[in-house]
């Protein structure tokens, strides 16, 4: 029998379906790495600029930076659709795992909805690379705070719900290393803690913390957790057996 496909409850073959996470959870972070790398190169190395900056500043940097700013705006949308996915598929694959608790179902709103806050930034950043958009300076620089916040507060807190419905019910269960679940747990806990930095702007060090360690996070993740409940009883019987037989050496050693 394939790790594909095992029997339910009715006899009949279950299949375990879907895309890979892992590479769900790939594929956004490297298209979001993309944004990020083109950016700095049709900028010719500039920093994206702050919407605490200046309104002249802002503007300006927009004005100068077309194409960066519409590419950049482009893919970061793209790379919440496969984020959205993953949420869909580890929601899927927890509910075959067993799991009956709130967990999965945090965890698909809190992927959605960093999904769509993602998709609402990048569409904001596309439209700050419309020239009739940044010959007003006040309309630029509010738009400019608006796809920082949904970017940036709205993205880490959502995915920071993703990553504490999948670790807690695999911290409890046991289906991934107890160290990667405790560290998805304390990424999640400083995520949400990100929200404060809507007024504490000192915390915004917590935005960048939440956005690259959930990613990857997320990537380790979707590797690791078991594709159904066989597979995730694999590897405590291994270490049953492994045990049983180190007992038995260890009887019958003069």
């Amino acid at each position: 029998m394939s790790s594909r496909s095992i029997p339910d409850e009715g006899g009949r073959p279950a299949r375990s379906g879907g895309p890979h996470p892992g590479v769900l959870a790939l594929v956004s972070l490297g298209i979001f790495l993309a944004s990020l790398i083109t950016s700095a190169i049709l900028t010719g190395g500039q920093t994206f600029v702050s919407p605490f900056a200046q309104a002249e500043q802002v503007a300006a940097f927009f004005q100068q930076n077309v194409a960066a700013t519409r590419v950049g705006g482009m893919l970061q949308f793209g790379s919440a659709v496969p984020l959205g996915i993953y949420a869909a598929t580890v929601y899927a694959r927890q509910l075959r795992l067993g799991v009956r608790v709130p967990g999965p179902a945090i965890s698909f709103f809190g992927g959605v909805s960093a999904a769509i806050f993602l998709m609402f930034s990048g569409s904001l950043t596309w439209l700050l690379s419309r020239p009739e958009i940044t010959t007003d300076v006040t309309l630029t620089h509010a738009l400019a705070f608006l796809a920082f916040i949904t970017g940036g507060v709205g993205f880490v807190v959502g995915t920071g719900l993703l990553m504490a419905g999948i670790a807690v019910p695999a911290l409890i269960l046991g289906f991934m290393p107890r160290w990667l679940a405790w560290t998805g747990l304390v990424i999640a806990a400083l995520s949400e803690l990100s929200f404060l930095s809507m007024v504490i702007e000192p915390l915004q060090f917590l935005l960048p913390l939440g956005r690259f360690g959930g990613l990857l996070w997320l990537v380790a993740a979707g590797f690791l957790l078991p594709r159904n409940r066989a597979a995730a009883n694999q590897e405590p019987r291994a270490h049953a057996s492994g045990a049983s037989q180190m007992h038995r050496a260890s009887r019958t050693a003069p």
